[in-house]
């Protein structure tokens, strides 16, 4: 499944992440949060990495070049050093640009896999694959990443785009987000936006991207041409 992104500034469709879902024949739809910890244990995890990198560049081939595909990665992936190679083939099978593959890694993986992060994460930049910081504001160390790791983009958790406009503080907190990202040059993407009125106020701070069920909910890869052929975000969500 893809979730997009949408750019405030052009109203549209900059990129999508890529959203791993595991349909049970018995059990029916079980969450990552479920599967993966599992996958990390037993080391499943690599070959079902290798599979969403493949199948994530397969699928932009299709896509217009000036859309991205976000993938996630987790902390067990940064110990093993085939990844890069993984990527390297896969955008090459694929015949497409580095720059238009991101991947996208938490605060919480980096608390603990920071020394090998870092080594990962600069040979990625040099390749062209940008990184975004996902779930920003719930770990500890922010600004130390900020600095010393070559991050594109960061996302704002959405528990603070949930509360930020019944709660000034959660206001305060995105709004300094913002403005210290602009400072450093690193785009900032809203998750979890959910009303209009949660899209109008990011716009006026100055967000540059924002998803959530209000722009779409997840797509599978046929919905994603649909949903860039569609002239709909213009007209909804245009200033």
């Amino acid at each position: 499944m893809f979730q997009p992104f949408l750019d405030l500034g052009g109203n549209r469709i900059t990129g999508f992440e890529a959203l791993l879902r595991w349909q049970h024949p018995s059990r029916g739809l079980v969450p990552p949060s479920e599967f993966i910890p599992i996958a990390e244990e037993t080391g499943l995890i690599h070959e079902i990495g290798e599979w969403v990198i493949r199948r994530a560049c397969a699928t932009l081939a299709d896509w217009p070049e000036d859309i991205r595909v976000a993938v996630n990665f987790s902390a067990s992936q940064f110990h093993n050093t085939a990844i890069l190679q993984t990527i390297v083939q896969a955008l090459a099978d694929a015949k497409v640009s580095p720059r238009r593959f991101e991947i996208e890694i938490t605060e919480s993986m980096l608390l603990s896999k920071y020394g090998s992060a870092a080594t990962v994460l600069n040979a990625l930049l040099e390749l062209g694959v940008t990184v975004a910081l996902d779930d920003f504001g719930t770990g500890f160390s922010s600004l130390t990443y900020l600095r010393k790791l070559p991050f594109s983009r960061i996302k704002i958790d959405q528990s603070f785009i949930r509360d930020m406009l019944v709660q000034p503080d959660c206001a305060a907190i995105v709004k300094s987000v913002i403005g210290l990202a602009r400072d450093l040059n690193i785009n900032v993407v809203a998750e979890g936006v959910e009303t209009a009125d949660q899209l109008e106020y990011l716009r006026q701070i100055g967000c540059d991207e924002v998803q959530g069920y209000l722009i779409s909910r997840p797509v599978s890869a046929d919905g994603v041409l649909a949903l860039l052929d569609t002239k709909k975000l213009r007209a909804i969500y245009a200033a």
